[in-house]
């Protein structure tokens, strides 16, 4: 809202400067965004909040700066000096919409002069109507003539929107307020075509709608220079009606703004007089008697029970009952019933805000003065930590991340297809909530997985990207005893990824020893519905089982469209948790080198890997660094069918002395005859 100091001060003394006021006028409520020096005054601009429409005119910035500091405000007095002429003989209004326009008033001058404004007008709407360009310039206020200006002029002065019509260009000289149809149009007065619904308000005339009720004027009635007898219309139009249709049209104006915060409902005949006046004296014409009203009799606000034992329990301090009520009388409140402990006040019809004694009790402080109010003494704050788990999720989402791989969030409710395309955890059927969600879902995941290739697949027909993906989320694991017995609610982690079966792998080995999980990953080979036969392990780390993790079946990847493979896993988080150590373990560098050996073993196809680990860990004990594997080749012909080559690394260290030859020797020996001993493994030579 850009309030000028010298319009300002045709309504109240302002002895004060500006800077003075700017900072006043924030610690009462309305925020200081800055001032403008434009043409010898200056310009404040204030962050009025959305409870505060009766600060959106100059008046009403008047007023709050009255109560500040104890300055009367001269409101204008607008007198008219009517014609002979009736203004039902010459107009009718009928008021279809009640609830998007609770009243409504028009009245009508004939025999105007519509021509430039006056300089004094037009200084004045220049400097509240104005934009700052990109290169900091003035945009200044195109006038347009002296009765649009001076509906412009009213609603800056009070805050009540106005509209002039002209009156000749109204079919049957009759007003309708009514819902639009659907696919109405109209022409606005930015001559811009609109299409409308019936959620949305007209002002018409008995052929089309003339305005968007109160958003914006239409063409076809539009003032112009042509014009010599005009309608002015001055009404209160809803909130919720014009903020959504102004939304829906993407056409907002300085009147929409306004309405949209509530409108003095009162102010309306006043603003509709004061308007008048104005156009007589600049452009001539005669009034018509009287003022069409469909609402001529408004209920005032109801009253508020003020106690003085409240005011000093809610602020802490005590302020005098006199004090109070000139804060709240100079407010605009009606004083009435007042004993020794309490006194009721009606609020100004300006002021929809003040319902409850706590918004009277806030306007006291405001106007008394935040600064004078003691602060308590303050409360001790510890510090929060983080939880364990908190801790550890930050560190798995980290290491993913890290890998490439995007953090999603998916529904907890899926529909049938989703639930039934994947399930490693259980065949159990799936509960159900009693009312379908959206497209139809209703099941609580029992995996993650389905979510997430879902996810995959949305972008990948987006734009062709193969998004890896992961979740941290539950998922519902129904109940597979009796009726007594409750479903498990689980955390897991979910990974759908398209790279090779074996980065994923390494990947969930990244995250285990992030993670400070001792032992080494096992894999064994199970059957689970959705994955490709053959394709799908359960991942287990000593006697904890941890997860699943496979290659997703071709036929389920066609039903979404996503090139194959995928690999996906999927991870108990408390069971990982469980076998966790975030805190770091230390353990001394040997400062003696390492011998490292590589080893080419033949081996049954059917010996796993987590196997033949376990046997060198053993074979080795406390001088093994590390074990590492590096490839696995077949050749059946050379190695006999169902064989396999496996070649690995052993890291041979000690603490104590640096390894002779002869004691890796020794020691590769050992691995050697217990691989072949308990694996049947031959050394390639």
């Amino acid at each position: 809202m850009l309030v000028s100091l010298k319009w300002l001060s045709k309504y109240i003394d302002l002895p004060m400067s500006h800077e003075e006021l700017a900072l006043r006028l924030s610690l009462s409520g309305l925020n200081h965004e800055e001032t403008t020096e434009l043409g010898g005054d200056f310009i404040v601009d204030l962050e009025v909040t959305s409870n505060r429409g009766d600060c959106l005119g100059h008046l009403g910035v008047a007023r709050e700066i009255g109560v500040l500091y104890g300055l009367d405000v001269a409101t204008p007095d607008p007198k008219l000096k009517p014609g002979s002429t009736k203004v039902d003989s010459l107009l009718s209004v009928k008021n279809q919409a009640l609830d998007a326009c609770p009243r409504y008033t028009a009245r009508v001058i004939q025999g105007v002069k519509v021509g430039p404004s006056p300089a004094w007008l037009v200084e004045a709407l220049q400097s509240v109507f104005w934009k700052r360009r990109l290169d900091g310039s003035i945009e200044a206020y195109q006038s347009i003539n002296n009765v649009v200006d001076a509906t412009n002029f009213v609603m800056m002065e009070c805050g009540q929107p106005l509209h002039a019509f002209d009156y000749d260009k109204i079919a049957d000289k009759q007003i309708i307020v009514r819902q639009a149809a659907n696919g109405e149009k109209i022409q606005a007065i930015d001559h811009r075509d609109y299409e409308l619904d019936e959620s949305m308000c007209v002002i018409a005339d008995a052929k089309d709608s003339q305005a968007v009720a109160g958003v914006m004027g239409g063409a076809l009635s539009e003032v112009s220079e042509a014009t010599t007898n005009v309608v002015i219309e001055a009404a209160v139009f809803t909130p919720l009606s014009v903020r959504r249709t102004a939304r829906r049209l993407k056409l907002h104006s300085p009147s929409s703004y306004r309405f949209e915060r509530k409108v003095d409902s009162v102010g309306v005949e006043w603003a509709s007089r004061r308007v008048c006046e104005l156009i007589v004296e600049m452009a001539g014409g005669t009034v018509a008697d009287g003022i069409i009203d469909t609402s001529p009799t408004i209920q005032p606000n109801d009253p508020v029970v003020l106690r003085a034992s409240q005011i000093e329990r809610i602020l802490g301090i005590k302020i005098d009952a006199d004090e109070v009520k000139r804060i709240l009388t100079k407010l605009g409140c009606e004083a009435g019933k007042s004993d020794a402990t309490s006194t009721v006040y009606v609020p100004p019809t300006w002021r929809h805000d003040l319902t409850r004694e706590a918004d009277l009790i806030e306007e006291v402080a405001r106007i008394h003065g935040y600064d004078k109010i003691p602060e308590d003494a303050p409360i001790p704050v510890a510090p929060s930590s983080k939880r364990d788990f908190d801790t550890a999720m930050e560190r798995v989402r980290q290491v993913l991340t890290s890998a490439g791989i995007s953090e999603a969030m998916t529904p907890s409710i899926v529909t049938e297809k989703l639930d039934q395309s994947l399930s490693p955890w259980t065949d159990t059927p799936a509960l159900q909530t009693e009312t379908a969600m959206l497209k139809g879902a209703r099941r609580l995941r029992r995996t993650l997985l389905p979510s997430l290739l879902e996810g995959r697949a949305k972008n990948w027909a987006s734009s062709s990207i193969a998004a890896d993906l992961f979740e941290i989320a539950h998922i519902y694991l129904p109940a597979t005893g009796g009726n007594d017995t409750l479903p498990s609610e689980q955390y897991s982690l979910g990974i759908v990824s398209g790279s090779d079966f074996f980065v994923v792998k390494g990947t969930l080995e990244t995250l285990f020893d992030r993670m400070g999980v001792e032992g080494s990953l096992e894999v064994q080979s199970v059957d689970r519905t959705g994955f490709a036969k053959g394709s799908v392990v359960s991942l287990k780390i000593g006697e904890v089982e941890l997860g699943y993790m496979g290659i997703v079946e071709p036929k389920v990847l066609k039903s979404w469209k996503l090139p194959a493979p995928v690999v996906v896993a999927e991870i108990a988080l408390p069971a990982m948790l469980e076998i966790s150590s975030l805190v770091p373990q230390q353990k001394s560098v040997s400062m003696f080198p390492s011998i490292e050996r590589d080893l080419n073993f033949i081996l049954a196809e059917s010996v796993r890997w987590v196997d033949l680990e376990k046997v060198v860990r053993a074979a080795v004990g406390d001088s093994l660094a590390d074990v590492r594997y590096r490839e696995t080749y077949r050749n059946a012909e050379k190695d006999g069918k169902n064989r396999k080559r496996v070649l690995l690394t052993v890291q041979l260290q000690r603490h104590d002395q640096t390894l002779s030859g002869d004691q890796a020797d020794e020691l590769i020996g050992k691995v050697i005859g217990q691989c072949g001993k308990q694996l049947s493994a031959e050394l390639l030579s």
